[in-house]
C-alpha cells in the first residue's frame, strides 16, 4: 500500500527522505542535530549542510 502512495505522487521514498533532510539542513547549520534526528553519519551531515549553504563555504587557499 506505501509504495503506491508513492506511485502516486511520482516520488520515490528515499527522495523524500533527502528532501526532508536538506530542508531540515536549510533551517540549521548543526550537523550533529542532523545526525540525530536522522541517523545518518557526520559526512552525510556535512554534504547537507554545504549543499544547503553553499554561501558559506570558505573561498580562500587551504
Amino acid at each position: 500500500m506505501t509504495d503506491a502512495f508513492f506511485q502516486r505522487l511520482g516520488i520515490s521514498p528515499g527522495r523524500l527522505r533527502r528532501d526532508r533532510i536538506l530542508h531540515e539542513a536549510a533551517h540549521t547549520v548543526n550537523p550533529i542535530h542532523l545526525m540525530r534526528v536522522f541517523g545518518i553519519s557526520a559526512q552525510a551531515a556535512m554534504t547537507y549542510v554545504r549543499a544547503a549553504h553553499p554561501e558559506r563555504r570558505a573561498t580562500g587557499p587551504r
